[in-house]
């Protein structure tokens, strides 16, 4: 791309006589001028290049139709409005182990359905921040249920959890999962 050099001395002409004749603008003059302003201009701007390397402005879309990664980083200073987090709805659970991976959501849900079921969390965020999800379980009282050794809870012991019904329980961590501290925010929510 380049920038608009001017080609012509327009205002030298300005000092000469009005009888020389290098004072009048030639043909040429605008040729050689106009050529640099089409030259500048059509090497900065190319329609084809909306939606592939210059994303067209939209008041309605701005951004809207990207996923951003902060790739961890640190955005500060930030307000937010009607937003969602993203809920990772492991729905039954089949008993066995089931993991919770906050890569794939901060919200989580999951009914307890058969047999003897142990959790696990992974994936938190580094040990220099907080990273916490919520987990919404239903019928976690209906099956033998264990939690990870790292998870400390209020009061030392895990909650009773409702045999038929809806628990919510949150988990936070400082020191990315080494300790989980988990508390129920609500049990047999009706």
């Amino acid at each position: 791309m380049s920038d608009y050099t001017i080609q012509v001395s327009w205002s030298g002409k300005d000092g000469l006589a009005d009888a020389d004749p290098n004072k009048v603008i030639s043909g040429s003059d605008f040729n050689t001028e106009f050529s640099a302003v089409q030259t500048a201009v059509n090497s900065k701007y190319d329609s084809t290049d909306l939606g592939v390397t210059l994303q067209q402005y939209d008041a309605a879309t701005v951004k809207n139709d990207e996923a951003t990664d902060f790739n961890d980083n640190t955005v500060s200073r930030l307000n937010l409005k009607d937003y969602g987090e993203v809920t990772n709805a492991i729905g039954s659970t089949g008993g066995g182990t089931i993991d919770i991976d906050l890569t794939l959501g901060n919200s989580v849900s999951a009914t307890v359905d058969t047999s003897e079921n142990t959790f696990t969390f992974s994936n938190p965020t580094a040990s220099d921040e907080q990273c916490g999800f919520v987990l919404y379980l239903t019928n976690g009282g209906s099956q033998t249920v264990n939690w990870p050794a790292a998870v400390d809870w209020a009061g030392g012991t895990a909650p009773t959890l409702t045999a038929a019904g809806k628990d919510i329980l949150c988990f936070t961590t400082i020191d990315g999962g080494t300790t989980w501290y988990g508390f129920a925010a609500g049990l047999d929510m009706q």
